[in-house]
C-alpha cells in the first residue's frame, strides 16, 4: 500500500487531502502524521513537507510526493505537467517556499 503522510493540523493540507480522498485509488492511504507513532525527530522532519512512501518502502518528498499521490487519479495528466523541466523548477521553488512558511507559521511561532 502506498502512503502519503501529511500534516493534519494544516488547514490547506487537510483540505487537499479531503479532495484527494475523493479521487484516489484504493492502493493509496492518506496518513495524518499526528495520528502515527514515530519519534519526535522523524515527526518534525515529516511535518516540513509531504512524504510519499511507495509499496517498496521508498520515499519521495515535497512536490514529487504530491505528484505521486495524484498519479492514481483521473487528474494525473494535469499533475504530470508539473514534471516538465521549466514548470517543475518553478513549481518546486514555489512549493518549497510555501512549505517553509507554512511550517514556520504552524510550529515555530508557538
Amino acid at each position: 500500500m502506498n502512503k502519503l503522510y501529511y500534516d493534519g493540523k494544516c488547514p490547506l493540507c487537510s483540505a487537499e487531502m479531503a479532495r484527494l480522498s475523493v479521487h484516489k485509488s484504493t492502493d493509496l492511504s492518506l496518513v495524518d502524521i499526528h495520528e502515527t507513532k514515530m519519534n519526535q525527530a522523524t515527526k518534525e522532519k515529516m511535518l516540513k513537507v509531504l512524504h510519499f512512501e511507495d509499496d517498496a518502502g521508498n520515499y519521495t518528498t515535497g512536490l514529487e510526493a504530491n505528484i505521486a499521490a495524484w498519479e492514481g487519479t483521473r487528474w494525473s495528466p494535469l499533475w504530470r505537467c508539473l514534471k516538465l523541466p521549466v514548470v517543475r523548477s518553478i513549481a518546486k521553488f514555489a512549493y518549497d517556499k510555501w512549505a517553509a512558511i507554512r511550517y514556520a507559521r504552524l510550529y515555530m511561532n508557538s
